[in-house]
């Protein structure tokens, strides 16, 4: 591991448990945090059996200026690859080892994917993080409770919720620079906007938020005398929502996304990306959807309903007949999850539920034409979950989930969670085993290259670990050990197939965080990745990110560090008709952040630096990544 990044972490933590001991006033009540991911109802994270990382509003604003994918790539154990590239490269998941198709995402309790995708995944470039209240990353196979994808990790993410008073919002604008570490572009590159306007009245509560972002001023491919390549996003939220009694409330959304860029053609000669001003995407989301919930006196009714339909057009270059081929995807979605959560007392609840999904995708180009009617499939899923907490520190969280598929027939997966909290001493010690499956995609069962013989993939995920509050309740530290086991994982020869054998991935992750007063505090975290050779595309062994945040009278100042370990990549050598492996060096990040209150509760400004250092580095061979950048912003709240 990079002697620097050793370094800096070893003072960190000197620095942190010696201010630790000096002060004994201050408390941390981090355990004492409500969240909801192991449970889908608001629990104490000191009852939670699963290590959960937890993003919040406050984490959001130290790390003003960047956007989700950078957010995410700072939590341990996971790794976004490709958010510091140009924004309009794709995106890679990776989790314990994992891929995209590998971790769920979900936006206030809907399921979020793309039919028409390879791997149903959902495009994490179309939330703006402006609009995003909190994020819970829980990690390991997580099947019983969200169902396919959920094998490595589960994204939830909560939106700001309305204003209690009758009309509120915000307007904010920021610009900033768009430079590589080979260019020094002063002017204005990047422009992120947006409005939100939000409030209730009487019973009902309302939220229009709108957003806009265009970037341009890198070339996506690395290389010289590269021309520039554009990206445009457009993003409308509406919410309503009708509170008709104390115990019953409904509330709807529609959001409508747009997304434009060009980008330049894969890999061709050795390992650069040739530049291309033909090749050009286009894409559009419409979801809508609907959440009741009802309160009784021994429990909670809710059900979360949401459809969405994706649109997207290729143009791409074809080197062969020197055209321009065109590619048209539509993909359809449909989730009603209905579950209850009953409580028989104050120590014993269960939940019970039923999620019905339901998918569809076409596919039109010159040389394919996949229709609606045969390629479609859903899922219909009972689940159960029982929580015991008692009250001497033991919990247990047990459940499982039966998954009736139309295509594949049947798939059970359970979970079983036990941890056990100290009165005496504030340490939570976890352990779990769960099973997880990962459907196969429509474009893998039924596209040009489908197989429709195709079963599911199937994980399962041990781990071992604790939670602690140490120094008087200043210092949070967790870390936690898992092991991972994937058998019939999807490959691709001539056509998808099943691979034979079971491939493990293990690791290591580890968080601090120490409050040193109520304006500052300083934390990091650390994951080690072990992962077969068939697991270990762009996933690195070594990551580490320290981060420290000062809140002021007026504002807040802001610093990260990341040093990212070598990775492993592969590129298609057209030259031989072969593909060759390549090593990425490691690299270091450091960005800095500081805003300012120039008007009390009305007008805030904020600047960011990312790459400091001016680092450069690749995130995927032949693609661009950004240097040292400038970022200014304005908002204003009414």
């Amino acid at each position: 591991m990079n002697k620097k990044f050793i370094g800096l972490s070893v003072f960190t933590l000197a620095t942190a448990f010696a201010y630790a001991q000096e002060s004994d006033t201050l408390k941390v009540n981090n355990l004492k945090e409500v969240v909801i991911s192991d449970t889908k109802f608001a629990q104490s994270k000191e009852k939670s059996g699963k290590i959960i990382e937890v993003i919040t509003a406050q984490d959001l604003e130290a790390k003003k200026g960047q956007n989700l994918a950078n957010v995410l790539s700072q939590v341990a154990g996971v790794e976004i690859n490709g958010n510091q590239s140009f924004n309009g490269k794709n995106l890679g998941y990776y989790i314990r080892g994992g891929r995209n198709r590998q971790v769920a995402i979900y936006i206030d309790g809907v399921p979020v994917s793309d039919a028409s995708g390879i791997n149903i995944e959902y495009d994490l470039r179309l939330i703006p993080v402006e609009q995003i209240e909190k994020i819970e990353v829980m990690k390991g196979a997580s099947s019983t409770l969200y169902g396919t994808g959920a094998a490595t990790g589960v994204i939830n993410i909560t939106l700001k919720k309305s204003a209690k008073k009758e009309i509120s919002g915000n307007a904010y604008i920021n610009l900033g620079t768009q430079n590589s570490s080979e260019t020094s572009k002063t002017s204005a590159q990047d422009f992120n906007q947006g409005l939100s306007v939000n409030g209730t009245i009487n019973k009902v509560s309302y939220m229009t938020t709108l957003n806009s972002t265009e970037t341009k001023g890198m070339s996506e491919a690395a290389g010289e005398n590269f021309e520039e390549d554009t990206f445009s996003r457009v993003n409308v939220l509406q919410r309503i929502g009708f509170k008709a009694t104390d115990k019953l409330s409904f509330e709807f959304f529609g959001n409508y996304d747009r997304i434009k860029n060009t980008f330049d053609n894969s890999f061709d000669g050795i390992i650069a990306n040739s530049d291309d001003l033909n090749n050009n995407s286009f894409s559009e989301q419409f979801r809508i959807g609907f959440l009741p919930k009802y309160n009784y006196n021994k429990g909670e009714f809710a059900i979360n309903a949401g459809a969405s339909t994706i649109n997207r057009k290729l143009n791409i270059t074809n080197n062969w007949t020197n055209s321009i081929d065109a590619y048209n995807y539509t993909g359809r979605t449909i989730s009603v999850d209905a579950f209850n959560k009953y409580s028989f007392n104050n120590q014993l609840f269960i939940v019970v539920g039923t999620q019905y999904q339901y998918f569809d995708m076409t596919q039109k180009d010159a040389y394919t034409d996949v229709a609606r009617e045969g390629a479609k499939f859903n899922l219909i899923d009972p689940y159960a979950t029982l929580v015991y907490n008692s009250d001497f520190g033991f919990n247990l969280n047990v459940g499982s989930r039966f998954n009736t598929h139309s295509e594949y027939g049947n798939q059970v997966v359970y979970n079983i969670n036990p941890s056990f909290s100290f009165d005496n001493f504030p340490l939570k010690v976890i352990a779990s085993y769960s099973t997880a499956f990962i459907t196969p995609s429509l474009y893998q069962l039924y596209g040009p290259y489908g197989n429709s013989e195709l079963t599911p993939e199937e994980n399962a995920t041990a781990e071992l670990g604790f939670e602690a509050l140490l120094f008087a309740e200043k210092v949070t530290i967790n870390s936690v050990a898992f092991y991972r086991a994937e058998k019939n994982t999807i490959g691709f020869a001539s056509n998808y197939i099943n691979i034979d054998g079971t491939y493990n991935a293990k690791g290591i992750e580890t968080s601090i965080r120490y409050i040193l007063s109520e304006r500052f505090n300083i934390g990091g975290n650390y994951t080690f990745t072990q992962v077969e050779n068939q697991l270990n595309r762009l996933i690195p062994k070594h990551k580490g990110n320290v981060d420290l945040n000062y809140k002021y009278k007026k504002g807040t100042f802001g610093m990260q560090y990341q040093f990212v370990d070598k990775r492993s990549d592969a590129y298609y050598d057209s030259n031989i008709w072969a593909t060759q492996a390549v090593n990425l060096d490691s690299y270091q990040l450091v960005n800095s952040n500081i805003s300012y209150e120039l008007l009390p509760n009305r007008l805030y400004i904020f600047g960011a630096v990312t790459n400091i250092l001016n680092e450069d580095f690749q995130e995927v061979i032949g693609y661009n990544t950004r240097g040292r950048n400038y970022k200014i912003g304005l908002n204003f709240l009414f």
